[in-house]
């Protein structure tokens, strides 16, 4: 204990040079954008800002793991940093959209908390227990809510606001559902063939959003 106590910590700021922790960072910064754009209503900027936090949420992860020179600390520090902007990336966000689409009426107050509770206790969970026998999660991964969200906002343009306010509500409560259920679903992240898809599935809503945009 004296020799852990004698060990002199780092600086808080010093783990923003870890490359990792830069890119999480670089999510955060996207969440905070679909969080601003979702606000306003500029939905279309908001899908864009969702889909590269889960980009960047991936390519910590990926670039951690194959680093050298990281210390067991640093594994630590970017695990947490990790899980808070987890819960806004995949909580806070969504709920955030839905009540912006739905003109922040009362009843959508309850479909955000259900999405922003469940992501809290995904979140949780996944941090007592990890992965079930080392490969797969307990329940649907929070980060498939961003990237499923981005692709059902694409309905949108084609169905009437009503129908698709009703769309919108229906989804994110369903996937805060499959969040806290039973079911047993792979790592994606860890796949480097999942990696590739989904960097064509970023790319390719970047440019249908951004085209959407301009029109």
């Amino acid at each position: 204990m004296s020799e852990i106590n004698n060990t002199k910590q780092p600086t808080i700021l010093s783990y923003v040079k870890d490359i990792p922790n830069l890119l999480s960072l670089a999510g955060l910064a996207c969440t905070l954008m679909a969080i601003y754009f979702s606000i306003i209503g500029v939905y279309y900027a908001a899908m864009i800002g969702m889909v590269w936090a889960v980009a960047f949420d991936w390519a910590d992860g990926l670039v951690a793991r194959r680093l050298k020179g990281r210390t067991p600390t640093d594994g630590q520090f970017g695990g947490q940093l990790d899980v808070l902007i987890d819960i806004v990336s995949y909580g806070v966000t969504p709920a955030i959209l839905l009540m912006s689409y739905g003109k922040f009426e009362p009843i959508f107050l309850l479909g955000a908390f259900i999405m922003l509770a469940a992501a809290a206790i995904r979140l949780s969970y996944f941090s007592t227990y990890g992965l079930a026998g080392g490969t797969k999660y307990t329940g649907l991964a929070l980060d498939n809510n961003s990237l499923i969200l981005v692709s059902v906002f694409l309905l949108e343009s084609v169905v009437s606001t009503g129908a698709f306010t009703i769309i919108l509500y229906l989804s994110g409560v369903g996937l805060a559902i499959l969040n806290v259920s039973e079911i047993k679903t792979p790592k994606l992240s860890g796949n480097p063939r999942n990696v590739w898809l989904l960097a064509s599935y970023t790319l390719g809503i970047t440019v249908i959003y951004g085209w959407m945009l301009l029109s």
